[in-house]
């Protein structure tokens, strides 16, 4: 096993996806969809999913602060009994105002999730294994934010009160997990300790490098689409090198992920980031409609082998780099960060779409991987007799 405390970890991952489940597929899928029988209007409900991802992405720090001297268990409790008070007044109350300060308080509330399961992976894993556990953790996620595009959203358009139903049971699931877990705490080593200087030097060293490895990837949040019809492909398409990606990347991410957790997890996190470099740059030389179907055959056990080395490489080092006091703040501050990467992207890479179109939006893409990676070798960053 990954940790040594494998049930309680399963139980933070349940309520992980439970919550993930819900929370994509009210502010995707449903909201857009139900705006009209709620009686509330584009722009309210535009404000209303920007506030929450907002009062998360600026809580994450802070919450983690305050769960490793509270509790952490006691702010996943609350967390999901916020969801569920706002899933209740969407349903049966609908109000403007009461929408928009639910679902703020939601988002501060939910920022202590993320942050405290980061921490307690790091807290539970097996030594020799910190780097996959912390992996696996962070995409473990991927098939309830799928579930929330995919099949909340369909639902909701042949049957709402399903889809509400749906969304108001994975919360009820939610709060009972929370429940179970209430008295867990992870107290890092002197948490009633002044954080120093110096340790907290290393954090704010990470903080360059997770905005822009987040970004690369948030420049094609909302171009997926429009690159599809200007390669000339369709989702049938995507399938079978989907399927190769996958298999590629759990290979990479186990073996890989072996040499960043026995050895250093920069010699998995610099082939990642070249990688990726390396497939955002064929695909930029590949601006031709048409003519990129059977490419995509060579660029699928590229990305899988990239991405898998990158995020054994990445949990590795940030395992390493974070300091033992308050170590969930420090997880919700690099998170924070990397949500800041996410939101900027899609605006890049709409303007460079614009500009050069889709060689313009991969050239930048490739550019910030390798920026990236020449940002970790720099011997002034002190990451290379750490990492």
């Amino acid at each position: 096993m990954l940790w040594h405390s494998p049930l309680t970890m399963l139980r933070l991952l349940a309520l992980l996806l439970a919550s993930e489940l819900v929370r994509t597929g009210l502010m995707v899928s449903v909201l857009p969809l139900a705006a009209g029988s709620l009686h509330l209007s584009t722009g309210l409900i535009g404000l209303l999913v920007g506030v929450h991802y907002l009062m998360d992405a600026l809580g994450k720090g802070p919450m983690g602060l305050v769960s490793e001297r509270y509790g952490l268990g006691r702010l996943l409790l609350l967390g999901a009994l916020a969801g569920l008070g706002l899933l209740l007044l969407l349903y049966f109350f609908p109000s403007p105002a009461g929408a928009v300060l639910g679902s703020a308080l939601w988002g501060l509330t939910y920022a202590a999730l993320w942050p405290g399961v980061m921490s307690a992976s790091q807290t539970l894993a097996v030594p020799e294994r910190m780097a996959r556990a912390l992996a696996v953790s962070n995409l473990s996620v991927a098939p309830a934010i799928l579930a929330g595009v995919l099949l909340v959203g369909p639902l909701m358009q042949a049957r709402p009160s399903a889809a509400w139903g749906l969304l108001l049971g994975a919360q009820v699931v939610a709060a009972l997990l929370a429940l179970s877990l209430v008295n867990i705490r992870f107290r890092s080593a002197d948490t009633g300790a002044v954080p120093r200087w110096s340790d907290w030097k290393k954090v704010a060293v990470l903080l360059p490098a997770a905005f822009a490895q987040t970004l690369a990837p948030g420049l094609l949040v909302t171009l997926f689409y429009p690159l599809l019809e200007h390669l000339g492909l369709r989702l049938r398409d995507l399938v079978g090198p989907a399927l190769v990606v996958a298999a590629t990347f759990g290979l990479s991410l186990w073996q890989v992920g072996r040499l960043a957790d026995r050895h250093a997890p920069r010699r998995a996190l610099g082939p990642g980031l070249l990688l990726l470099a390396l497939v955002f740059g064929l695909v930029a030389l590949s601006d031709q409609p048409h003519a990129m179907g059977p490419r995509l055959w060579l660029l699928a056990p590229l990305l899988g082998l990239g991405y898998g080395a990158f995020i054994a490489g990445w949990n590795g080092l940030v395992a390493r780099t974070l300091p033992e006091t308050h170590r969930a703040a420090a997880w919700g501050t690099v998170m924070a960060v990397e949500s800041l990467g996410y939101a900027l992207g899609p605006l890049l890479g709409g303007v460079a779409w614009q500009l050069a179109g889709q060689a313009g939006v991969f050239w930048l893409g490739a550019a910030v991987f390798l920026l990236t990676e020449l940002y970790y070798l720099w011997p002034a960053r002190g990451l290379a007799k750490t990492s």
